[in-house]
């Protein structure tokens, strides 16, 4: 194996980490906290953005415009089971959610959350990192490493392991930031 396919590992890694916290609200309106809503429509379970426009006419505005008026229900109905903590209200024609500001223990809790998602991204790429310097080892056994390639190939892939923490953690503190100024 090479550096570059456990690169390739770290690289999902940290897109797994933006795609848990694109699901988790701040005190803005985001049309990514709808990512995981799913509506029961036409007999099966749909994303909402396939049923629906998702706009943000104002920071703590979300409006919902279902391309079917028919479906209104189903998607206040899969927005409440997708436990996102908000009351979509709708006047027939489109869906209105207010986005409440995040009171200071909740955002605390958030916080929290977002740290064991972090630390949990980041114990993943230590783990690609412990496999590839196995694997390595394993190479240099086999006869196809050197001693001074396997010292090589394991430093740089210390130097990646670095790079992709370093991401993590400045993700981290980005998304940190947005909820405690909410």
């Amino acid at each position: 194996m090479s550096i570059e396919s456990y690169s390739a590992r770290m690289e999902k890694t940290i897109a797994a980490f933006k795609d848990s916290l694109s699901g988790i609200r701040t005190g803005r309106a985001s049309a990514a906290i709808f990512d995981k809503v799913r509506v029961s429509a036409y007999g099966a379970k749909t994303p909402l953005n396939q049923v629906a426009t998702v706009s943000i006419p104002e920071a703590r505005m979300i409006i919902i415009q279902p391309f079917d008026k028919s479906l209104i229900s189903e998607i206040e109905k899969g927005i409440s089971l997708a436990d996102l903590g908000l009351n979509p209200s709708n006047d027939g024609k489109v869906i209105r959610i207010s986005i409440p500001p995040l009171t200071a223990d909740r955002r605390k809790e958030l916080v929290k959350q977002i740290k064991g998602i972090a630390e949990n991204s980041r114990t993943a790429i230590r783990n690609i990192r412990r496999d590839g310097n196995d694997d390595f080892k394993k190479q240099q056994k086999a006869g196809e490493l050197t001693e001074d390639a396997l010292k090589t190939a394991e430093n740089d892939l210390q130097k990646e392991t670095d790079k992709y923490i370093a991401e993590i953690n400045k993700i981290y503190d980005s998304k940190e930031k947005e909820i405690m100024e909410g």
